[in-house]
């Protein structure tokens, strides 16, 4: 394995995440961030990941080393017992550490069970941010940017413009917050402050106050050097009402230190060219391996191998946020010429309802709630649509990965679907969030198919285009350095 030679010029990053790809996930933020992560230390960046030590590593990361004597981190009125592990060593990643606190993380879920939360999240987390901070000065050195991501680890810039103001080495640091889903928040009652052990000076609304509740992420967002959001066109949606979840006046008052920067995705990973999970390699070029694909959908999901029908895939978690509300009241599950799959968990009564029409059309419907990666690439690699009727999508991934597989997105024009498909040319986009805007993109989408030479050319186009981190890392980094020059 090559080494990555360190550039000097480059500060060093250290990424403060919930979540992180594949020994903690539950949506998209685990992938952004180890993509980003992984790209930057590859370019040269002195680049470090701090996780939760959950249950979840334990069971999959392959070797763990402790990483220096175990220490103690004061939150509020408790001082808890913490400590360091690294995961194997990666000359060409960045160097991933985990947080211990067995009473904290080693539960059954990251943030819940039975679909409920944590009662003493906003402790957990306020530790988790504590620990790191206390530990950055061991982990990096020289010009350090912070680099928060969520409302989890908003506090971060919290205690370091607060609690920790003052302390030449703390001040140096510069902090950046990005917001992969403004729909989670940290909301919390006034005494969580004390609780986490910060002022109550704090609790105003020009900084955690909302709505007579503590918000974290308002919070994190005031005291960072710099926010950004995952996409350029959900940056303008955060400053708006209807799209702000009721913090649109935070992000236009946060004014030119807010921005959108696109994810990518992995395009070593994800290539229909080189995917070993797949049934045969195809490329733009030579596209004659996505019928197999095709077919072999087909009897992974027990339908009908009709290779003139199309199929229309759809991966994601079965929450309100993605649409399934607007697929499940249209009438195109059960009157288009089409074929329908899915995959992912979520909500019961999703699951029920895509069970039940299932059984009720095996002829045209299958529906598999047991999510896997390779899964995903198969379905992507064998469908001719991609459904993203979103509700709001800050960026999404999926979208990406299709096209470059050649399965057309089928989309509403929100946030970062807006920003990656280009309409009738690469997918095709929707604005109407209803049951008939629904069904008339999906109809739209039927004309296409049947015109095999106009949708070949489409899936051409899609699988041309370039997803990759370069050009995001390089918006990131002018965000780092501005992030310092504010220090």
């Amino acid at each position: 394995m090559r080494t990555i030679r360190p550039r000097p010029d480059y500060p060093a990053v250290v990424h403060l995440t919930a979540e992180y790809w594949p020994f903690a996930r539950t949506g998209g933020l685990a992938e952004a961030v180890r993509g980003l992560a992984s790209f930057q230390a590859a370019c040269g960046h002195r680049t470090t990941v701090l996780v939760p030590l959950y249950r979840s590593v334990l069971e999959s990361a392959p070797a763990l080393e402790p990483a220096g004597e175990p220490f103690f981190v004061q939150v509020g009125p408790r001082l808890e017992a913490a400590r360091l592990h690294r995961l194997g060593s990666n000359e060409a990643g960045p160097s991933v550490y985990f947080i211990e606190n067995a009473s904290y993380f080693d539960r059954a879920g990251i943030y819940g069970e039975a679909g409920a939360d944590y009662a003493d999240n906003a402790r957990r987390f306020a530790f988790f941010c504590r620990a790191a901070l206390q530990q950055l000065p061991v982990l990096a050195g020289g010009p350090v940017v912070l680099h928060a991501h969520d409302w989890h680890t908003a506090l971060a810039p919290v205690f370091l413009r607060s609690v920790l103001a003052g302390d030449p080495l703390y001040d140096s640091v510069g902090s950046v917050l990005s917001v992969h889903n403004a729909g989670f928040q940290g909301h919390f009652p006034f005494e969580t402050l004390a609780d986490l052990g910060l002022p109550d000076s704090l609790y105003d609304l020009s900084r955690l106050e909302w709505y007579g509740r503590v918000n974290v992420l308002k919070g994190g967002l005031v005291y960072a050097d710099v926010a950004t959001t995952v996409s350029p066109t959900h940056a303008i949606e955060l400053r708006t009402e209807a799209g702000g979840f009721g913090l649109h006046d935070t992000f236009v008052g946060l004014r030119d230190r807010f921005a959108g920067i696109l994810n990518g995705v992995d395009t070593v990973a994800w290539d229909p060219a080189t995917d070993r999970d797949i049934t045969a390699n195809y490329s733009a070029s030579d596209p004659s391996g996505k019928r197999r694909c095709k077919a072999a959908l087909q009897r992974a999901w027990k339908l009908p191998e009709r290779a003139r029908t199309p199929v229309f895939a759809m991966s994601a978690r079965l929450v309100v946020q993605k649409g399934l509300d607007i697929v499940l009241g249209g009438e195109s599950l059960v009157t288009a010429d089409a074929q329908f799959v899915f995959l992912g968990a979520g909500e019961g009564r999703y699951e029920a309802a895509l069970a039940a029409l299932a059984a009720a059309h095996p002829d045209r419907i299958g529906a598999n709630f047991a999510f896997t990666d390779r899964l995903e690439h198969r379905l992507l690699a064998g469908a001719d649509f991609l459904l993203m009727p979103s509700l709001y999508e800050p960026c999404g991934l999926t979208q990406m990965r299709g096209q470059r597989y050649g399965a057309i997105p089928v989309a509403r024009r929100v946030g970062g679907l807006a920003d990656t498909i280009e309409d009738e040319v690469t997918g095709y986009l929707f604005d109407e969030y209803s049951p008939s805007g629904f069904d008339r993109v999906v109809r739209r989408a039927l004309a296409l198919f049947a015109d095999a030479p106009a949708w070949q050319a489409h899936s051409r186009e899609a699988m041309g285009r370039e997803f990759g981190w370069t050009h995001s890392a390089a918006r990131y980094l002018s965000a780092y350095q501005r992030a310092l020059a504010a220090r």
